[in-house]
């Protein structure tokens, strides 16, 4: 079949009786959009179609910029490529009923497959392409990069077969542009601190402003899961130095995830605002009051009983407070005023201390020795709070493991170490509860010796912290250390 039967199957262009030059490329791809918007009952069959004119059209014709130059070309395969993603378009999602059935996603991955296989023929006739075919390949690619990430995705809406195509699509495109990884596609040469020949930027600015339009507060929830998982997957993709410039449009639509209602959407947010600490300069949070606002969202998290996702906000946290202010622990006593990190730790106190749940606990105990260590000797103002919480959470076992009591262990440790002079007076309340411990583990036979160990070495540090803090004036048997008989410790009188 000749290319001008291929342009009569598409109805962009009638076969002439007697041979003639075919028209310029820029007056077809208009009417070619055109099909691919209206669809109809035969969309198979047309993508099939523009999958054929992709691989079989002479280059020099596909890619021959009319009189106005490339940037009329550039849009029109542009438009091209949209109405072609547009075939195997995602239902809305209804803001009330939430998404749709996945019954209603069957015909999704059929048809991404087939257009998977149409751009893959563009992308790899853009391979072979000279000249000003690179800032072609930059026009299409932002809308290729989000096809592809929405359907690589294991959601509703896609199949192994299509998530395959999805893979190998990112391939060509990054094969394409000679780009090694997906981080290197959106931020380019400069993103990762190289310096490269030709274009060295990235594709980030055209992904984020495909992704815009479903990502503010009023439209995001009615774009459709994928929206959100496009934009949290290129996010995480993006570091320093990239990540700043793009900062005024990349946080609003995190804070907007980490408020929603539903955990997975919470969680995800808070891991892209987590994300965004990380790899932006603290000046740039701090300006115009931005990582007040992320501390602020963060906060009203803490109230939570979503246990995975509370432990990304107190690891998100640990984080901002040091971007917000300098740590206790570092500022000289005449300047250590009560700050946010007391605010935290005594948030995080006062749950622990009330907390039942077996979950939570785990995840407050888990992070306690960090937050401790960050306040230093500025841990007096809370040792009232965490004396109650050291002696609530040791009596209770958590098997099989023993995380909580392990990690309240060490944060006593370093409570003791930093605020050591506070802890004389609180000898008398510590001290029996540790020894209730170690008869704990002497009779707890179906406690794994590995855990029994740790729980006895670090019982053994906390008394001997304690005897060192006491002045001596504790008496230890020399034999009290080892595993199979328990110390006796008793309190000296004086004389």
């Amino acid at each position: 079949m000749d290319l001008w039967s291929l342009l009569d199957d598409l109805h962009v262009g009638e076969k002439p009786p007697h041979p003639a030059p075919l028209p310029p490329v820029t007056s077809l791809l208009p009417r070619l959009q055109g099909r691919l918007t209206d669809g109809g009952s035969d969309t198979s069959a047309l993508i099939g179609h523009v999958a054929r004119l992709f691989q079989e059209a002479d280059a020099r014709w596909l890619f021959s910029p009319a009189e106005e130059g490339w940037a009329e070309l550039e849009a029109a395969y542009a438009s091209v490529v949209r109405a072609l993603i547009g075939c195997a378009a995602l239902l809305p999602s209804d803001e009330e009923c939430g998404p749709p059935p996945p019954d209603d996603y069957r015909h999704v991955p059929a048809v991404a497959t087939q257009v998977c296989s149409a751009l893959q023929a563009l992308l790899g006739r853009l391979e072979e392409a000279e000249g000003g075919a690179r800032g072609l390949l930059l026009a299409v690619a932002p809308h290729v990069c989000v096809f592809a990430v929405t359907h690589f995705q294991e959601q509703a809406w896609s199949s192994s077969s299509s998530r395959l195509a999805a893979q190998s699509l990112q391939g060509a495109l990054l094969r394409a542009g000679s780009w090694t990884s997906s981080a290197h596609l959106l931020m380019g040469e400069a993103g990762l601190g190289k310096e490269g020949e030709g274009h060295t930027g990235g594709i980030l600015g055209g992904v984020l402003d495909d992704l815009q339009p479903q990502l503010t507060r009023d439209s995001w929830r009615r774009g459709g899961e994928a929206a959100k998982l496009v934009f949290a997957w290129t996010l995480l993709q993006v570091t320093r130095p990239a990540l700043a410039p793009q900062l005024p449009r990349l946080l609003p639509p995190a804070l907007l995830l980490s408020d929603h209602h539903a955990v997975e959407n919470c969680m995800l947010g808070v891991a892209c605002l987590h994300h965004i600490v990380l790899h932006t300069p603290a000046c740039e949070l701090r300006q115009y009051n931005r990582g007040q606002v992320v501390y602020q969202t963060l906060l009203k998290h803490l109230y939570t009983s979503q246990a995975p996702l509370l432990q990304r906000v107190l690891a998100c946290l640990l984080d901002l407070l040091l971007v917000l202010e300098k740590p206790p622990s570092s500022v000289s006593p005449s300047r250590r005023k009560p700050c946010r990190h007391d605010d935290v730790l005594r948030l995080l106190l006062t749950h622990m201390e009330a907390e039942h749940k077996v979950l939570l606990r785990r995840v407050y105990a888990s992070v306690l020795p960090a937050y401790l260590d960050r306040v230093g000797v500025a841990v007096c103002r809370h040792l009232r709070r965490l004396e109650r919480v050291v002696v609530g959470y040791l009596e209770v076992s958590d098997p099989p493991e023993e995380t909580s009591r392990l990690k309240v262990l060490e944060a006593l440790q370093t409570a003791m170490a930093a605020a050591w002079p506070r802890f004389a007076c609180r000898v008398d309340v510590l001290l029996p509860c540790l020894l209730r411990l170690l008869a704990d583990m002497s009779c707890d036979p179906p406690l794994p010796e590995a855990v029994r160990h740790q729980l006895t070495t670090r019982a053994s540090r906390c008394v001997t912290l304690l005897h060192a803090i006491a002045h001596r004036d504790l008496q230890v048997d020399s034999g009290w250390e080892g595993l199979g008989s328990l110390a006796t410790v008793t309190m000296t009188t004086e004389t």
